[in-house]
């Protein structure tokens, strides 16, 4: 999907609609704004039900101040017009008020840009506006201050987070990966000690490259193939949508035979990626004018490596991130069905999955079908798409419970003996 050529209008009502399903702002909270090339200012309208907005409910401000549509614009709307000003780079604003980056602002504190290596790259280094009136000038001022600096994500104290951006999608990744972060970041302490990762190491994953592929011109799909493609996209829509993941980082792929399969793309918006945005991989060679996963080759070593596994997803839930940016193991001796489905869940050093494909895959053993990247992924295996799905869903449920019961007491693990049991009883590989 090409955003640039929608309306802003619609582009506000898109992104509205997923920062509002996704829980990440209230009926009467946030507001987008989207600057044209004729300088006009489209923007959310004040007052008005964020989960029920049309095209028709947006506001447009021509550069002289009159103001055109149905509904008064949005009350902050002083604070967009001051950073437009104060950078005139930016032309598009995003500002909400998701729990966990109002739990930062309420506390003052600036979430961890390093526990993950795509924050930083994806926000920048993070801005502290001064506590401000909301709607006022004071506090437009306050805001563009920080812009001014040259700082593109600013977390206002007391009140919630702007994002500023050349466009409004990449204001929207900048927003959901900031709050993923800050999420597993809250999770994590939680649990443990959170590690960040160091600028080195943050340098090395941003200069990664593409994998370089020879290509081939794909002639015919099977009924079988196509099938699978059509999977894969309803599969990895379902996981974003329970956000498993952010909109540009999730993977999934699917053996297609024992010479090729297929996989996601590297880029594209999760959301609403289609059959054929997915990418054939036979042999060493790439579909034609396509770009897959830069984890492609993991995902060939594991094929070649274990017959048993058919499908593979890489993904960056945050309850088991929390785990993957701390010391703490995540156990699947919770319940029987997490230890049936997850069995032994072994950590691996950040970056092996890139910098040592085959001695990853070699891991991924009947008993092994999960691992955990530090502080980068997990990566599940199964025989199916559905079956790694769910192992991907009952992991992070797992990890999530875990977390909870913190709170409540130590977690009491089954026993061996119990485990025997569960091995015998459902014919696990040991």
């Amino acid at each position: 999907m090409n955003l640039d050529m929608l309306h802003p209008a619609d582009q506000l009502v898109m992104f509205m609609e997923r920062i509002y399903g996704y829980g990440m702002t209230t009926t009467s909270g946030g507001n987008l704004s989207i600057l044209d090339d004729n300088g006009d200012i489209w923007i959310t309208p004040g007052s008005i039900d964020k989960g029920n907005l049309t095209r028709n409910d947006m506001v447009r401000i021509k550069p002289d101040g009159t103001i055109i549509g149905n509904h008064k614009p949005s009350s902050e709307y002083p604070f967009h017009q001051h950073i437009y000003k104060s950078r005139p780079d930016l032309k598009a604003v995003l500002h909400a008020h998701p729990p966990a980056l109002v739990a930062f602002s309420i506390v003052r504190k600036l979430p961890s840009t390093s526990l993950i290596p795509n924050v930083k790259f994806s926000c920048g280094e993070l801005g502290m506006a001064k506590y401000g009136l909301p709607g006022s000038g004071d506090l437009g001022d306050k805001i563009s201050e920080e812009f001014a600096k040259g700082f593109n994500t600013v977390i206002l104290e007391n009140h919630g987070v702007v994002i500023g951006a050349k466009s409004m999608f990449d204001a929207f990744k900048s927003f959901e990966t900031l709050d993923f972060s800050a999420r597993l970041e809250i999770d994590a302490n939680n649990i443990g000690t959170p590690k960040p990762l160091s600028p080195e190491q943050i340098d090395w994953y941003k200069s990664r490259h593409h994998v370089v592929m020879d290509e081939f011109v794909e002639n015919n799909i099977s009924s079988d193939e196509k099938m699978a493609r059509g999977e894969i996209c309803k599969l990895i829509k379902r996981a974003y949508n329970q956000q498993l993941f952010t909109s540009t980082q999730g993977t999934f792929s699917q053996r297609i035979d024992d010479d090729s399969f297929i996989i996601t793309p590297a880029g594209l918006d999760r959301k609403y990626l289609e059959p054929e945005d997915i990418v054939k991989i036979r042999g060493n060679f790439k579909e034609l004018g396509k770009i897959p996963s830069r984890s492609v080759e993991l995902h060939r070593e594991i094929y070649r490596q274990h017959p048993h596994v058919n499908s593979i997803i890489i993904a960056h839930p945050p309850c088991i991130m929390a785990f993957a940016v701390t010391d703490e193991p995540l156990d699947s001796r919770t319940i029987p069905e997490s230890y049936i489905l997850m069995r032994n869940i072994p950590k691996l050093e950040f970056g092996s999955n890139y910098l040592r494909p085959k001695e990853t895959a070699a891991v991924f053993k009947e008993n092994t079908p999960i691992a955990i990247i530090k502080n980068d992924c997990v990566i599940v295996t199964g025989t199916g798409l559905l079956n790694a799905f769910d192992r991907l869903e009952v992991a992070e449920y797992s990890a999530k419970a875990i977390i909870a019961a913190r709170d409540l007491g130590e977690v009491v693990a089954i026993n061996d003996k119990e485990i025997e049991d569960i091995e015998e009883a459902f014919h696990l590989v040991k």
